[in-house]
């Protein structure tokens, strides 16, 4: 038995699964090890393979994180979208839903680790950090921003810039996910939960943006 845990493979998997098993591992070495620190053969290893098997999948680090990315964020999102699209009702109905959604997203263990990673070094690769920004927040402001039109169009939301309405909305949503990863050190949070937390900011924008006659249709309902 090795000693030092680490040298061990942590899984085995079959050959047509091993892009995804690297990419597991991937988002593990760079969680603890940040992008710089981490090396090919640091995510070879927790994967239980060598690495020269990387370069048969990946040329570079650079095309691991993004493919990561593509997989554990954007692939979601797509489908997320498309789920919203077709079987969500009303303007307001997408937006619940599609918030619903990313708020599952913020809370989840994938986006403290990418989070940590777009907010510690990204700087550092700005080819990196505009693949992100196209890859997933524009590609979520753009959805949002769609939505808050149509929902303008209907007359279900007053008269706006959709694309300013889609970036506060981000902006809210993703703040308060941070700080509820951060609950015990929070306290405006600290006996919050998620739900409670999310039904806050819904109530909150909704009624920001929603034209006054929809508004108090939306309150009375409460």
């Amino acid at each position: 038995m090795l000693a030092d845990h680490d040298q061990e493979p942590r899984w085995r998997r079959l050959p047509e699964e091993r892009p995804r098993q690297l990419i597991d591992a991937a988002l593990e070495v760079f969680g603890e090890r940040g992008l710089a620190g981490a090396r090919l053969e640091d995510i070879a290893r927790r994967a239980g393979v060598s690495k020269g098997t990387i370069y048969l999948y990946f040329p570079n680090k650079e095309a691991l994180f993004c493919e990561m990315i593509r997989q554990m964020v954007s692939a979601g999102l797509i489908e997320t979208q498309a789920r919203i699209i077709a079987t969500s009702g009303s303007p307001t109905e997408q937006l619940r839903d599609y918030v619903r959604a990313i708020w599952e997203y913020l809370r989840s263990p994938v986006f403290e680790k990418v989070y940590r990673l777009m907010m510690g070094e990204i700087h550092n690769f700005p080819s990196l950090q505009q693949f992100y920004l196209e890859e997933v927040s524009q590609r979520s402001l753009r959805f949002a921003a769609d939505i808050v039109r149509r929902g303008i169009d209907t007359g279900e939301f007053r008269p706006q810039d959709p694309e300013v309405a889609a970036r506060m909305l981000h902006a809210l949503t993703v703040k308060h996910g941070i700080w509820c990863a951060q609950r015990e050190q929070i306290p405006f949070l600290a006996h919050q939960t998620d739900d409670e937390v999310l039904a806050q900011l819904l109530d909150f924008f909704l009624h920001a943006i929603l034209e006054h006659t929809h508004a108090r249709a939306a309150g009375s309902h409460e």
